[in-house]
């Protein structure tokens, strides 16, 4: 059956060739970040539990996780977690299949806390969490989709969208992110997980505003925490050299006071301790950005099951057929990819399979287009390897 495959050529400015360019990346340990990774972390885990005790991946959705902010009080040298954040872990899942009860209650509560283990590494998880589970009960009338024996019928009427490559901007603020968290934190501990990188780019000059909470109990005083600010303004300064040659500055907590001894102190790591709620969704895009200069999809990837739900499947495969073309076909210089499914439908066959392209100049459309379709239409003819990669952990959701 032919596929509704359709690829155009797109007469619009390339991104690096607009005048203002905006990207942003929140960090690992922003709330709304956290949310996605305990969301994403309890899927994982449920289809490794459904898989060993039923033999496949059965109905469920944990992409509705939230974060209630607690209370503390920060200082250099210490602070304390006066009010505990509360995480509610909630969503659907089945809990019974063929006469076998799971324990998937006791699967997510020890997916979330060896994931916030793993990511925040300074909280207390006895002290610093109240967590708790409300997993509803996941419709029987869905088992029939999720056999293995047939290509798995699309959950919803909905769209993914993806885009290739990345921007200079791009790289450089979801690189600043992960080396100022990897890298500098392994010699800078007071560096925080909840960190926002904003970039902006007017033509030729880009300005990256950083929001990095710090750690106190590793800052000695105003003094030290003022050095290490520097310090990783530096480090940034000299990072952004390996991406653009463009003219790059760099604001670290800019809502500091230095004056009144107000900057942006924290106990955890994180901004959920004080004051900052979280959800799934509201953070990245599942390429790790949030692009208002590209098409995104507004759709929540964190969370949703990996067989038929294609709020995750189609922005997962749109970002891998953006990336694949951009890889194989090399005289495109953006391309655009919107994947729109039907309820019931089987997602290898969706509504439209959509590609714009702006080519390199002097690049034969007809040629871009043919090899583009070919790419696209090979990952549709292997929709399911997106399910295997999610379950393995190769597929990144924010």
């Amino acid at each position: 059956m032919a596929r509704n495959i359709k690829v155009e050529e797109l007469f619009q400015t390339p991104i690096e060739k607009q005048r203002i360019e905006l990207v942003e990346r929140k960090g690992i340990g922003h709330p709304d970040s956290i949310s996605d990774g305990l969301a994403e972390a309890v899927s994982r885990a449920l289809c490794r539990e459904y898989i060993s005790k039923c033999g496949a991946v059965l109905h469920h959705n944990t992409d509705e996780t939230q974060i209630v902010a607690g209370r503390s009080s920060p200082k250099f040298g210490g602070g304390e977690i006066l009010q505990p954040i509360y995480i509610l872990l909630v969503g659907r899942a089945t809990k019974e299949f063929e006469g076998v009860e799971l324990a998937t209650e006791s699967v997510a509560l020890q997916a979330a806390r060896r994931y916030l283990k793993n990511t925040l590494v300074n909280m207390d998880l006895e002290r610093d969490v109240i967590m708790d589970c409300k997993l509803g009960t996941g419709s029987s009338d869905l088992r029939d989709v999720f056999k293995r024996d047939r290509v798995p019928m699309a959950n919803d009427t909905s769209f993914g969208v993806g885009h290739a490559p990345f921007s200079e901007l791009e790289n450089l603020v979801y690189n600043t992110e992960r080396q100022l968290l990897t890298d500098l934190k392994s010699r800078m501990p007071a560096i925080g997980e909840d960190m926002k990188v904003m970039g902006l780019r007017d033509g030729e000059d880009i300005t990256l505003t950083i929001c990095s909470g710090m750690i106190g109990r590793y800052i000695d005083d105003l003094d030290s925490y003022i050095n290490m600010t520097q310090e990783m303004q530096t480090y940034v300064e000299e990072l952004a050299t390996r991406y653009t040659e463009r003219n790059v500055k760099v604001c670290i907590n800019t809502g500091d006071n230095l004056k009144t001894g107000s900057v942006f102190l924290t106990v955890t790591g994180t901004s959920a301790e004080m004051g900052d709620d979280g959800s799934v969704g509201r953070g990245n895009r599942c390429n790790g950005l949030i692009t208002p200069n590209r098409p995104m999809s507004m759709e929540a990837t964190s969370g949703k099951n990996p067989i038929n739900h294609i709020g995750k499947i189609y922005n997962l495969l749109s970002t891998q057929m953006a990336r694949d073309i951009v890889k194989q076909v090399p005289e495109v210089q953006d391309v655009y990819i919107r994947l729109l499914s039907q309820i019931g439908k089987p997602i290898d066959q969706p509504l439209v399979a959509s590609a714009q392209i702006i080519p390199k100049e002097g690049t034969s459309f007809a040629k871009v287009k043919a090899e583009a379709e070919v790419v696209m239409d090979d990952w549709l003819s292997n929709v399911t390897k997106i399910t295997e990669m999610v379950i393995k952990g190769e597929l990144n959701t924010f």
